[in-house]
């Protein structure tokens, strides 16, 4: 029986995916694990493989055209072989022929009415095109689903925006589109960072950690535990410890807020950011609340070393909770972190410093100590509440036993 390649689900918040290119076509052989299609949805291209090896003996959706999560996008399986019956997908209004009222209606009407800071839902190719047509996307209305800018809306627009006056001296200079000029991975992370910045109430809150106690954990640890070799006493993996407990403490931290919903998840995902010489990429620990500081130093390992190498799968880099990012080696102390949406927060961690202290006899002494940086959405929490999952965080590190617990 012919096996079916599906839309997979790229992220929380994916409920349909665009096909950008096919990279075999009908009649070709395909092996199990090569890629014959790549996608995309707001913040993710993936490639596509095969699930079988075989024949491609169907393609479903054409290069453009969008699919709903989970609909059959094409058919692998022997030469000749049919597919099922009845085997049509159930294609996005922008797949099709849109209803001619609906086209008229988005051909006719002037600019769409959009809030200051609004969200605009628009696929990657269509963003392509209209910068190839030197076409405003803003100005155009979508007819996808959920008022979603598709290719063909771009090219209806450009096909019939009327000619526009030449600019006076007052007229202010248009915006730059995100990411124009861009590409790759650089224009991914500059449009995710303008997508965050302006939909999003961002707030940072600054506060210093004492890591005296810390040290002193970790020095006993070792010499107890001897060579420990998984990262499980690094101090990044500590702090990650340390955030994790913090969000299970403060569960209404640990959420995604999207297209106007806020969704509480139970499980902690982590990211860790990780630094490419072409951008930046947060790879996700699931289920970091049920791991230990042996597995999770694992994890963030591993998964640091997939993200250098360029290993890491959509799962990997989806569906994440919360972030945590250190510029320590970079000799920074305080910075203002910028939220990966939909997440509502992310925790900056700075460089260790070395402080002079005086004690109560007069004596000079040092001491360890690490700045944080917590940027939250002021949309979704208080700086009250804030300030206190900032506080839980730097109390499990002043108490670090509560880190192996």
């Amino acid at each position: 029986m012919a096996t079916a390649i599906t839309m997979p689900k790229l992220g929380l918040t994916m409920t349909e995916g665009t096909v950008e290119e096919w990279t075999k076509n009908v009649g070709d052989k395909v092996e199990q694990g090569e890629v014959v299609a790549r996608i995309s949805s707001e913040k993710l291209t993936s490639d596509i493989e095969a699930p079988a090896s075989g024949t491609l003996l169907k393609i479903m959706v054409q290069e453009g055209e969008n699919l709903p999560i989970k609909q059959n996008m094409a058919y692998v399986g022997e030469e000749g072989e049919e597919i099922p019956e009845g085997a049509q997908p159930v294609t996005m209004p922008s797949a099709k022929a849109e209803p001619e009222e609906k086209v008229a209606a988005a051909t006719t009407q002037g600019p769409p009415a959009r809030k200051p800071g609004e969200r605009i839902f628009v696929t990657p190719l269509a963003r392509k095109v209209a910068q190839e047509k030197g076409v405003d996307y803003s100005l155009v209305t979508g007819t996808g689903g959920n008022g979603r800018i598709t290719r063909r809306d771009v090219e209806r627009y450009a096909a019939n925006k009327p000619t526009e006056p030449a600019p006076s001296q007052t007229q202010t200079a248009a915006v730059p589109q995100w990411g124009a000029g861009l590409s790759g991975m650089r224009k991914a992370v500059a449009t995710n960072m303008m997508q965050s910045v302006n939909t999003t109430a961002q707030v940072t809150l600054q506060r210093k950690v004492d890591l005296q106690a810390l040290m002193e954990f970790r020095t006993d640890i070792k010499a107890k535990a001897g060579d420990l070799n998984d990262g499980q006493m690094s101090i990044n993996t500590l702090i990650t410890r340390a955030a994790i407990l913090a969000l299970q403490d403060t569960p209404q931290m640990n959420s995604n807020y999207a297209d106007g919903k806020l969704t509480r998840v139970d499980s902690v995902n982590i990211g860790e950011a990780v630094g490419l010489a072409e951008g930046l990429i947060v790879p996700i620990v699931k289920n970091a609340q049920n791991m230990n500081l042996t597995v999770l130093g694992r994890e963030l390992k591993h998964l640091a070393d997939l993200a250098r190498e360029g290993g890491l799968t959509p799962d990997q880099m989806t569906g994440g909770t919360f972030t945590v990012t250190n510029m320590g080696k970079e000799g920074i102390e305080y910075f203002t972190p910028i939220i990966n949406p939909p997440e509502i927060g992310i925790l900056g961690v700075g460089t260790m410093l070395k402080e002079l202290t005086l004690n109560e006899d007069g004596q000079i002494g040092t001491k360890s100590t690490l700045p944080l940086s917590l940027t939250f959405d002021h949309q979704i929490i208080d700086g009250q509440q804030a300030a206190q999952f900032l506080g839980k965080i730097v109390e499990n590190l002043q108490d670090p036993y509560k880190l192996i617990l």
